[in-house]
């Protein structure tokens, strides 16, 4: 272990393990219930857990011998009320410890050490790099586009609640800590109605305005001062990107009203920061000259915010104008006194604009198909007989329209919708300025025509082509997509006139492509190949065509959705493929534990933006595969998807799944807007299910099929083959391999089969509980082989503590959940009367919260 591991490691434990184990004690004074004895309960519930696990036993043999030893309890509903509070214990102890790791986060990590920008600008000054710098910088720059992806757990209260107790906790401040912990307890954690995506728009705005909004200006204020010349002014570096209110991919509740409400409450928002900015700046700037003009920009923005009907024409140059006019005057007549607190607002204008994160537009290409049909048979804009051209004719007619449609003459529904929406992007554009609102995603797009379709759907709503000021982005998720992705482009590229349109966009294309789906159409490693290969052959094809390309990764929080250690990919990409930005979804439980505190959000936003500029700066960085090397990881990524394929394929996968994890309860939770899978079909179907609630579903069961299954067969495969030995020569020289093992790990120490191991004879569930037994245990055996390593997450000693801790902290939850699934299932099996079974329903999603929040990223 290194120096700095082992000082992280040491600090860990004194400011998270030993102040839990202190603070923990207080929660025997928390407004519950008798709490002190739920306290005492909940430890000899823990012991009889671990205990009797070990004994084999099951969850259902666990919890009843507790109620028989420890508890005179004889009546179900006094066993159930018991278990209830149980749960209500757990969630806050999971906040306790999320706190505490806020808190802690300056102490554990190094902020000045790799991979941050102190350490940037020491490698640029060693190596001399000033000038490679500025050239990177013209066109680099990072963008985290929030989603609204249904996995944070936590409402928006508690989330609240966890930012207040960790600077009380940084503090030491006993009595806070105690008052905080007392509102804790009286604050609900469940949600009694599912939220509409304005509200989910909402608790990512709080995040906009208390982290980003601070974390940007610091990064930002940093590099300007180190690298004066560096960060041009039409380059922010930094930009957000924003999904609630712009996202209707298989979510009905998003209508275009919603998204000109977000529009409308992102530019509301950003006003506010910079309006409370200039009150704090007319506490200094109190000189003749400067006084003036702080006082007329302070009205200008309270209008724009508060009183209705007085939104000016306020725009972002005329905002940077003010602002230089008072630098002038500082620099000249007052020796340049509080100079830096202007440029500090100067930065974030220049980052945020009027609509502080770009909100995209994103559809189901099928729709668009939809509406086209529905235009065409009222012979608005398009010829009758649409519905009935080849694939060709369809594009010649598309991209040589020249009349309009009339969005009114449509009952509301789906046509309505998809044609206000396209026009209101130009509201938005107008009052947010043209980053509020220019990208249109298309989600499940397999061909050239999905992409045509949007942009002749622009052209009918009244867009002139010349100047369509927007950026049609083709997603490309399950492996077959992935693989055809290329000559699709070339298509694209080769179209007249989608060629001008580039043309107009810099010659610049933005392409998506997805972790979640990829990962759960084609398992762990042939997903995370298949995007590999695809960036490298979509960026050949690009420069062929003279096309500069920027990829947007669709990922989630775990390894199994492109989670994990995400700066690492990008540092290990190679030369083959487009660096020019890094643009990446940020959603769910990522948001609060990568990007909860600003010194999280500054520490992860920094090693994005050194892994990006480092990968073209430095010549000593990664190396791209070699042939050999491409050749191993390939045949690896086949083996793997053999693998998964044959489980996937087993006809009791998907009830397994739906019998043994809380899926069939997901969409109880009320944590998002959006459905739990696409289409209304009664029927379970992978292709329909979406992959949130797939892998959420895995990690419950601790079991997290999604990030290592596959792994184990396809090495030992190798290994038979006698490659083993250069299987470890990649482990050494190619970080892309190590990272995916690295994330692999991760996702396998969050495992426990212990849980579940009651299936492992069970006439339906044996044979497929074995199956992913053996191949993690096979996984397990043949990533020691090649790392050298006797425990999984050795070289990360404070993440693997941190997991432990958190895994037992949350395994009474988890054995609560499983009790009550087996007892469902016992109840389905002997057509029982259902008397208990909606009580014993909501166990199961109860115990969801804690155990999602303590994964962290487990969703």
């Amino acid at each position: 272990m290194d120096h700095q591991s082992s000082r992280g490691l040491q600090q860990f434990k004194n400011y998270v393990g030993i102040k839990f184990q202190l603070y923990n004690s207080l929660f025997t004074s928390l407004p519950f219930h008798r709490i002190e004895k739920t306290g005492i309960l909940l430890s000899l519930l823990l012991n009889n857990c671990e205990e009797g696990f070990k004994r084999k036993l099951s969850p259902v043999q666990i919890i009843d011998e507790f109620f028989e030893k420890h508890t005179s309890y004889t009546k179900e509903q006094e066993k159930i009320d018991l278990l209830f509070r149980f749960i209500q214990y757990v969630e806050r102890q999971v906040v306790l410890f999320d706190a505490l790791e806020d808190a802690a986060f300056r102490d554990v990590n190094d902020m000045n050490g790799i991979g941050t920008l102190k350490h940037l600008e020491s490698e640029v000054l060693q190596e001399n790099a000033q000038q490679q710098l500025i050239e990177k910088l013209k066109d680099f720059s990072i963008r985290l586009v929030l989603t609204a992806h249904p996995t944070q757990f936590y409402p928006g209260t508690v989330l609240g609640i966890i930012n207040d107790l960790s600077r009380a906790l940084q503090e030491n401040n006993a009595a806070q800590i105690n008052t905080y912990l007392q509102q804790l307890g009286k604050t609900p954690f469940f949600k009694k109605q599912k939220p509409t995506p304005y509200d989910e728009a909402i608790s990512l705005v709080w995040y906009l305005e208390n982290i980003f909004y601070q974390a940007a200006g610091r990064i930002i204020n940093f590099m300007k001062q180190q690298f004066p010349e560096a960060v041009p002014s039409h380059n922010p570096v930094i930009t957000m990107g924003f999904w609630p209110g712009g996202d209707r991919d298989g979510n009905p509740n998003v209508r275009v009203d919603t998204t000109l409400k977000v529009a409308d409450t992102l530019r509301g928002s950003i006003i506010k920061c910079y309006y409370l900015d200039v009150r704090r700046l007319k506490r200094r700037l109190t000189f003749k000259g400067v006084d003036t003009i702080l006082n007329e920009l302070e009205k200008e923005l309270y209008n724009n915010i508060f009183i209705p009907g007085q939104r000016t024409a306020i725009s972002k140059q005329g905002l940077l104008d003010e602002l230089f006019k008072i630098r002038d005057i500082l620099v000249y007549q007052h020796n340049g006194l509080f100079q830096h607190l202007v440029d500090s607002l100067i930065n974030k204008i220049q980052v945020f604009g009027l609509h502080f994160a770009s909100l995209d537009i994103r559809q189901d290409s099928s729709v668009h198909n939809t509406v086209l049909e529905a235009i065409a048979e009222k012979g608005d804009g398009l010829p009758e007989n649409y519905a009935s051209l080849s694939t060709e004719e369809k594009i010649n007619t598309l991209t040589s329209l020249t009349k309009r449609s009339t969005p009114d003459i449509y009952e509301d529904g789906v046509v309505k919708d998809t044609l206000d929406t396209i026009c209101a992007v130009k509201t938005i554009q107008e009052y947010n300025g043209q980053e509020g609102c220019n990208r249109y995603i298309i989600s499940q797009c397999n061909s050239v025509l999905n992409v045509l379709e949007v942009f002749a759907l622009f052209t009918l709503c009244g867009w002139d082509k010349e100047e369509l000021s927007i950026d049609i982005v083709p997603l490309f998720e399950t492996i077959d997509d992935l693989q055809k992705a290329g000559e699709i482009m070339v298509a694209l590229y080769k179209n007249p006139v989608y060629k001008a349109h580039l043309a107009k966009r810099q010659s610049r294309q933005t392409i998506m492509l997805g972790f979640s789906d990829g990962t759960k159409d084609g398992g762990y490693l042939m997903a995370n190949w298949s995007i590999f290969k695809a960036k490298e052959e979509l960026t050949r094809l690009s420069k062929e065509y003279e096309i500069d390309v920027v990829f947007f990764d669709g990922r989630g929080g775990p390894p199994a959705r492109g989670g994990g250690k995400t700066h690492k990919f990008y540092a290990s990409m190679g030369r083959n493929i487009s660096n020019q930005e890094i643009q990446l979804t940020i959603q769910g439980q990522t948001v609060s534990s990568n990007f909860g505190t600003i010194d999280s959000a500054q520490f992860n936003i920094e090693q994005l933006l050194n892994a990006g500029i480092s990968n073209d700066l430095f010549s000593t960085r990664e190396r791209t595969l070699d042939a050999a090397e491409e050749e191993l990881l390939k045949e690896l990524a086949q083996e793997s998807l053999d693998a998964y394929k044959e489980l996937k394929d087993h006809p009791d996968f998907l009830q397994y799944l739906s019998h043994i994890s809380p899926l069939k309860f997901y969409s109880e939770t009320n944590i998002g807007s959006r459905p739990a899978k696409r289409g209304s079909g009664g029927k379970l179907s992978l292709k329909d299910l979406r992959a949130i609630p797939f892998v959420g579903a895995w990690s419950q069961l601790k079991q997290n099929v999604t990030g290592y299954y596959g792994v184990g067969a396809a090495l030992q495969v190798l290994d038979k083959k006698g490659k083993t030995p250069q299987l470890r020569q990649l482990y050494q020289q190619s970080l892309f391999f190590r990272t995916l093992i690295d994330n692999c790990e991760m996702a396998m120490k969050k495992c426990f089969f212990p849980l579940t191991e009651y299936l492992a004879q069970d006439e339906r569930y044996g044979e497929i509980w074995n199956k992913i037994y053996n191949e993690y245990e096979l996984t397990q055996r043949y990533i020691f082989q090649l790392t050298g390593k006797k425990e999984l997450m050795a070289d990360y000693p404070v993440e693997q503590l941190s997991i432990m801790m958190r895994e037992r902290i949350v395994l009474p939850l988890t054995t609560i959940q499983q009790y009550a699934l087996t007892r469902i299932r016992q109840m389905e099996e002997e057509l029982a009367p259902a008397q208990h079974r909606e009580i014993l329903e909501k166990l199961v999603i109860r115990s969801a919260f804690g155990i999602i929040n303590a994964g962290r990223n487990s969703a």
